[in-house]
């Protein structure tokens, strides 16, 4: 019976796998501004891929606001809460909480069963480049990178790449150790994000949601650190908005490039 549920495992899991080796769309890092635009674009039938260095996906949403598992978000952003089925209650004009928990497995879940394809515990430590242009991801198991092993990665190619690794923007500093000052920034370089101001963060991270290089779209707080916009803390309205206009861009992308 042992060595079946073994075969069942691991034969599952590479089947899966290799059918996910191309992809339209591959995500790195499973947050909210991640799950949200893996959602979206899952829905118009996009084959789309996140990878999640951690064990669990939801980036910091489970934390709430330090660890009181509470989430706020505004009101332009409670419509998509609540296409998820994901309760909110209102706590004055324009504010509302939600239960961090609640929205975590909620946002994995009808990502999963939109289509979105989660892959947990694998590390984003390199991009392809072809023609100028990110092509795709280059991939090894987290345990790798923990233990600080030398073992060759994979890749897996893709028409876009989404950078929604929050703070540290890793994938648009990847470009930048790679290629130099590219970026479409004032220095094209990543800015690194500014102290917490919410308002600020929050009225900012739309606009800093786009194509920072070709075949590269950021979302999330990893598009505030690119630009050098101020971090929001628990407010997560602008996260999911993020992710959401992250989709957009990339449908538009794709069937502009066919």
């Amino acid at each position: 019976m042992e060595a079946i549920i073994s075969k069942a495992i691991l034969e599952t899991f590479f089947k899966e796998f290799k059918e996910y080796l191309e992809v339209d769309v591959a995500i790195a890092g499973c947050g909210p501004s991640g799950l949200v635009c893996g959602y979206y674009l899952a829905k118009e039938k996009v084959k789309v891929a996140i990878f999640e260095r951690q064990l669990r996906p939801g980036g910091g949403i489970a934390g709430g606001g330090m660890m009181f598992n509470k989430i706020v978000l505004e009101e332009s952003a409670k419509e998509i809460l609540e296409e998820l089925d994901i309760n909110v209650k209102k706590y004055k004009k324009n504010l509302y909480v939600a239960d961090a928990l609640e929205v975590t497995n909620g946002l994995c879940f009808k990502a999963i069963k939109a289509g979105v394809k989660i892959f947990n515990l694998i590390n984003v430590e390199d991009v392809v480049i072809r023609k100028n242009k990110i092509a795709g991801l280059v991939l090894n198991w987290s345990a790798v990178n923990w233990a600080k092993l030398h073992i060759d990665p994979l890749a897996v190619k893709a028409k876009v790449v989404v950078d929604a690794t929050g703070h540290e923007a890793e994938i648009c500093k990847i470009i930048e150790r790679k290629l130099g000052n590219v970026l479409c920034t004032s220095s094209g370089k990543v800015e690194g994000e500014k102290s917490m101001w919410a308002e600020k963060g929050e009225s900012e991270l739309l606009k800093n949601t786009k194509e920072v290089y070709p075949g590269l779209v950021v979302c999330g707080m990893a598009a505030n650190a690119v630009f050098g916009a101020e971090r929001m803390g628990a407010i997560f309205g602008g996260m999911f908005l993020s992710g959401k206009k992250a989709s957009r861009i990339i449908i538009k992308k794709l069937n502009k490039d066919g």
